[in-house]
């Protein structure tokens, strides 16, 4: 029995997890944002039961998640921004790879140039 064991989690603490739970979110998500196991919280939602059965809690996970909902709606990107975000990510990447080229380009005509002066007749 080398398992770490510890205190139980917090009646409240169970009860928002479930809750976040019904609002949507994955049980994988959860168990790595709040530390706890996917055993556990499957446990707490298995036990919590429907969404409606929750005591006084269901009314407000609805309108959590109508919320969340509005403000993700409202920060999505239109299908104008989207296209446009990855024409300009396009061209960030021609730009840097450019730029990449030209450094080396540079680097080599400098190295050029100072080989080929030491070496010089003319004057």
């Amino acid at each position: 029995m080398g398992g770490k064991t510890r205190p139980p989690y917090a009646p409240a603490f169970r009860q928002q997890i479930v809750e976040l739970y019904a609002s949507g979110r994955r049980i994988a998500d959860l168990a790595k944002e709040f530390g706890c196991s996917e055993q556990s919280i499957s446990a707490w939602v298995k036990r919590a039961g429907r969404l409606s059965e929750l005591p006084d809690k269901g009314a407000a996970v609805l309108r959590t998640h109508k919320q969340a909902r509005t403000v993700a709606e409202a920060s999505a990107l239109s299908a104008k921004e989207r296209s446009e975000l990855e024409q300009l990510r396009k061209e960030v990447r021609r730009l840097q790879t450019e730029r990449d080229i030209l450094a080396k380009a540079t680097a080599w005509f400098a190295g050029e140039s100072g080989r080929g002066s030491k070496g010089s007749t003319r004057s």
